[in-house]
């Protein structure tokens, strides 16, 4: 009994390490406590004296359970078909996930929604590779076995899953840094919900448009005028807090993703220093057919 409180001793000092390694992984706080825990319940039924290197042991295994959810994922994965999306869905607090909301928020914060969004389009072999290699320098010849490649092989699905993640941006560094630097502003301005410095960033005859699931019952799909537009923005300013620049089509915009999970994309035509137009997109279907990025510093 002595030896099995020690493992679990030991454990534990690995469980944080853990925990963070599975929710790179999957997004999901609920789902990477589930491998974690999974990870001990193997380990339990070990004989833990012929593991030479703990840590090692138990990323790998956690890895490969993460793999296989993320596996059942995609197989299970279908659509929701929305004309609204409910407003529980846009709070961090209205989750299904379990476990303690507030930090779900913080990790998706911490990791970066964009992050997480462009992640969940990787292809299970591509997370697993690339998470395990560009954010916890694991060498690929321990990757290989995980993701059933061999070492080039996976060496190669990482360097595919960072060219997604990376993306390639339409025009030169001063269009995307001054196309950023709008963006910015409008997601500011509608955190804050000031008025004034959306009106600033707007230009006279701005056009807002945006799929009905993105909408309450009632609400115009399109709005125009600086005026109309920065109020229902200032209305609607409580989602901007999940919001995360990120490139859209190879321009910036934004994804609107709670907990990671992503609702909606607002796309931006720019001119100048102002936004002449924005759409709000929310049908699952267009948001499929969008090629997302994560945006550089």
């Amino acid at each position: 009994m002595e030896e099995q409180d020690r493992l679990a001793e030991r454990f534990e000092t690995q469980r944080t390490q853990l925990r963070t390694v599975a929710y790179r992984m999957l997004g999901s706080l609920s789902e990477a406590d589930d491998a974690v825990q999974e990870a001990w319940l193997r380990l339990s039924r070990t004989d833990a004296s012929g593991i030479e290197n703990l840590p090692a042991w138990l990323r790998t295994v956690v890895s490969r359970v993460c793999l296989d959810m993320l596996r059942a994922r995609t197989a299970r994965r279908e659509e929701p078909v929305a004309q609204h999306l409910p407003d529980e869905a846009w709070d961090e607090r209205g989750t299904d996930e379990g476990g303690d909301p507030e930090q779900q928020a913080l990790l998706a914060e911490s990791v970066g929604r964009a992050l997480l969004v462009v992640l969940d389009r990787l292809a299970p072999a591509e997370r697993i590779a690339f998470v395990l290699h560009d954010t916890f320098a694991v060498p690929f010849d321990e990757i290989a076995p995980i993701v059933e490649r061999t070492p080039v092989t996976a060496k190669k699905l990482a360097s595919r899953a960072r060219q997604k993640v990376r993306g390639s941006a339409m025009g030169s560094v001063a269009d995307v840094a001054r196309q950023r630097r709008v963006v910015d502003a409008f997601l500011a301005a509608a955190r804050a919900g000031d008025l004034d410095a959306l009106l600033t960033v707007l230009a006279p005859d701005v056009v807002r448009r945006a799929d009905r699931a993105a909408l309450p019952p009632g609400v115009e799909t399109t709005a125009t005028g600086a005026r109309t537009v920065a109020e229902q923005t200032v209305v609607f300013g409580r989602r901007a807090r999940f919001a995360e620049p990120a490139l859209v089509n190879g321009t910036v915009g934004a994804v609107v993703a709670p907990r990671g999970r992503l609702l909606a994309v607002l796309t931006f035509t720019i001119e100048g220093e102002r936004i002449t137009g924005y759409e709000v997109i929310a049908d699952p279907a267009r948001l499929r057919r969008l090629d997302l990025a994560v945006l550089g510093e």
